[in-house]
């Protein structure tokens, strides 16, 4: 067919010498319209991580009780009013639900000893920004802010401070020459710090403060408060809380809106800018630094392992940033899942099957690889899978199961179909919790009944791990690689007799497929050739993808398709990601996934 003519562009007139080209492809080069549409923020977890004092709750981070924060290693804080706070955690807790600044400074003895608390404030008259640091001895020392991390984040947190809820319009500097020509000597502050702050703080006290020098022929940081938003923001961009940017400060890894909206729905970054799959821009400094910042961790890939390097450069950042990133490691280490036992599993290779059309192209499994299979067993007949995600927990395909627990047992490490091995236990069900409306929701959790005098359901077993459960749609993207599993039937119509599994691809808009068919909560894999599908007897069954540091999480359970392998009708999966928060109101579990507990 032939392309559609391209609209003329309306002639501009002579008398118009104001007149600009309008900003259009610099918003496509950049900036993702649609995506745009959804006005995300640093609260957006679908895209981000919580920070530790916060939880993900339906797609936004919310603020945990203080209470809920991490209590090992860390560091005492002094809070504002001489308060007394377990950590920065706690301290950031109370800010996130107060909304005002509580943090003073790094300290264990809150008590009367220091007469001030840190604060900054920003001169009238020059815009310069300084600081008050207390010491240990009562007293404290005013300070300027040196230009070297100085940027836009810093300036909003800066403003916010100081009553101004937008943030900043300038991030700026002068020459400290500038300000002591003509003032008596000792007026001006002599020394400076620099400052690093992410946008989230309330206070520069809550930034990383660090790296104390003397001043030289530096230039010292300014900052030019946000004063009203415009009613329109045309052509700059408008950030979600309504503030007004230059196009060219979005896409730069530095959030200059304050909500960090303007680095969030990015095609590719400015300035050396990291761009994670989610299309968020991180800032160059955020590569490498030892915590991961895009939800596949692709930011610290070529980092991982070097732990001395990501030692030094966190310590270099100071306290906070410390901080943090042991909060971040102890939430981690409370998960162990998505990481299979390599030790366990079976070095024999199996002689591979004829590729065919349906279940998993075939591929005999080792005896122990998948080792948050499952089989569902219903009066000794096994028609189901599902997928072990931790505790006494298995998910599985509504359509599955019904309410009756005593029909069920579920069978781990299960290879051969008809026959146990050494590494397979059995379990008997508890309760079977199938979603309401399960035909455009099929899902079900299933709870085992725990051993005798324990709170475990089976003894601890090597051959057995659990998946991460996905909290964000936008974990993985189309064209992904992931893999299925199952016994169900192969291309003579049998089911087969070992465990089968196939790498397939993530499919978007499956909706052309099967058009009102297709619901929320549903997803597409596969191959639209029909090479590779699951079939009848793999529904429940786990659809497994694995981020960039090897972490596997089940992004989908078998549900349904036009019959198995059908060229341009790939097998339709329920989205797990969309059932987060009912997985976790069922179990109860604090903790569901890494990071975003």
């Amino acid at each position: 067919p032939t392309a559609p003519t391209a609209p003329t562009a309306p002639p501009v007139e002579a008398t118009s010498p104001t007149y600009t080209v309008p900003k259009a492809p610099e918003k496509e080069e950049f900036l993702d319209p649609k995506c745009r549409e959804k006005k995300f923020t640093r609260s957006s977890c679908d895209l981000v991580f919580c920070p530790p004092w916060e939880r993900c709750v339906d797609g936004e981070c919310s603020c945990k009780p203080p209470y809920l924060c991490p209590i090992d290693n860390v560091v005492p804080v002094c809070g504002r009013t001489h308060l007394n706070y377990r950590s920065y955690c706690q301290a950031m807790a109370v800010s996130c639900r107060t909304k005002k600044p509580a943090m003073s400074h790094f300290g264990e003895n809150c008590d009367g000893l220091f007469l001030t608390d840190t604060f900054s404030s920003i001169d009238t008259e020059t815009r310069v920004v300084k600081i008050f640091i207390p010491n240990n001895i009562g007293d404290g020392e005013e300070l300027l802010v040196c230009e070297d991390m100085w940027d836009m984040a810093a300036a909003n947190v800066a403003c916010k401070e100081n009553g101004k809820p937008l943030g900043a319009a300038i991030a700026d500097s002068v020459s400290y020459s500038s300000l002591t020509t003509g003032r008596p000597y000792g007026q001006v502050p002599e020394r400076c710090v620099s400052v690093r702050c992410q946008g989230y703080e309330t206070s520069l006290a809550e930034c990383v403060i660090y790296k104390k020098t003397k001043i030289d022929n530096e230039r010292v940081a300014t900052a030019t408060c946000y004063e009203k938003s415009k009613e329109n923001c045309e052509p700059e961009f408008t950030c979600t809380n309504s503030k007004c940017v230059s196009l060219n400060q979005t896409c730069d890894g530095v959030d200059d809106c304050g909500d960090r909206s303007d680095e969030m729905c990015c095609k590719k970054c400015r300035n050396d800018g990291f761009l994670c799959k989610t299309g968020v821009c991180l800032h160059k400094e955020a590569v490498h630094d030892g915590q991961r910042d895009c939800l596949d961790g692709e930011d610290e890939l070529s980092s991982v392992g070097k732990n001395e390097e990501e030692k030094r450069v966190l310590q270099n950042l100071g306290m906070a940033a410390m901080n943090v990133h042991t909060d971040r490691e102890f939430l981690e280490s409370k998960l162990k899942c998505g990481v299979p036992n390599m030790d366990i599993v079976d070095d024999e290779v199996h002689e591979r099957g004829v590729r065919v059309k349906r279940v998993v192209g075939g591929h005999p499994a080792k005896p122990t690889q998948i080792q948050w299979q499952v089989a569902l067993e219903e009066r000794g007949k096994i028609d189901c899978g599902g997928a072990y995600i931790g505790g006494c927990w298995v998910l599985t395909a509504a359509h599955c199961v019904r309410p009756n627990p005593s029909l069920y047992r579920v069978k781990f490490s299960l290879w051969k179909k008809a026959k146990a091995q050494d590494t397979t236990d059995i379990v008997p069900v508890e309760e079977v919790n199938i979603h309401p409306n399960s035909y455009e929701n099929d899902i079900a959790l299933v709870k085992l009944q725990k051993l005798p005098f324990k709170e475990e359901c089976f003894e601890e077993n090597p051959a057995i791990r659990s998946v991460c459960l996905p909290w964000s749609p936008e974990l993985f993207r189309p064209n992904h690689t992931c893999s299925i599993s199952g016994w169900g039937r192969t291309a003579d119509g049998k089911a087969s007799q070992v465990l089968l599994w196939a790498n397939v691809s993530l499919i978007n808009n499956c909706e052309r497929y099967y058009a009102h068919r297709f619901k929320p909560g549903m997803m597409c894999a596969g191959d639209l050739a029909g090479s590779v599908d699951s079939c009848q007897g793999d529904s429940g069954g786990p659809l497994v993808c694995e981020d960039e540091l090897g972490v596997s999480y089940l992004w989908g359970i078998v549900s349904w398709g036009e019959q198995c392998g059908q060229p341009g009708f790939p097998g339709v999966y329920t989205q797990v990601a969309d059932y987060f928060d009912w997985v976790r109101l069922y179990t109860g579990w604090p903790e569901v996934t890494k990071f975003n507990s």
